[in-house]
């Protein structure tokens, strides 16, 4: 077993319970992304998480250690994705990323937006014309240190 495993597992569970990932992160008391996140292998949930969690999708006592292992980060299996909508993320930081770089270097310095010290924000956004995913990202700015 590994935490792939338990990935699946748990993925599988939500689809055949019907189980929302705001209903879980509401039992953890995170938020719906950093939850999800978390479920999907890239978090390491506490054990009062990992029990939460672990009820909700019926894992054994090894499967909620996993949960506390600290995981390998990056879930993409491939270096340019191929979903579609992971996809589009990919194009946004190819077209906009040097723009992106050059309005925090120009902003804050020279340095690095964390995704240590990160949160997410994803809400529908109702438009006529059609609705809108809209993402906001906040991550704490560190600047690269002299020495």
């Amino acid at each position: 077993m590994n935490r792939m495993d338990v990935t699946e597992k748990i993925i599988s569970t939500k689809v055949s319970k019907g189980i929302k990932w705001e209903e879980v992160a509401q039992k953890v008391g995170l938020s719906k992304e950093w939850t999800t996140a978390g479920c999907l292998g890239q978090m390491t949930f506490d054990a009062a998480q990992a029990a939460i969690v672990g009820d909700i999708f019926d894992l054994t006592d090894e499967e909620r250690k996993w949960l506390q292992v600290v995981p390998y980060k990056g879930s993409l299996p491939t270096p340019v994705p191929t979903d579609p909508l992971i996809y589009r993320w990919y194009e946004i930081v190819s077209v906009y990323g040097s723009t992106i770089k050059e309005l925090i270097h120009e902003e804050f310095g020279d340095g690095i937006m964390s995704a240590i010290d990160f949160s997410m924000d994803i809400q529908r956004q109702g438009d006529p014309k059609g609705d809108r995913v809209n993402v906001v990202l906040s991550g704490k700015f560190l600047p690269y240190k002299q020495y």
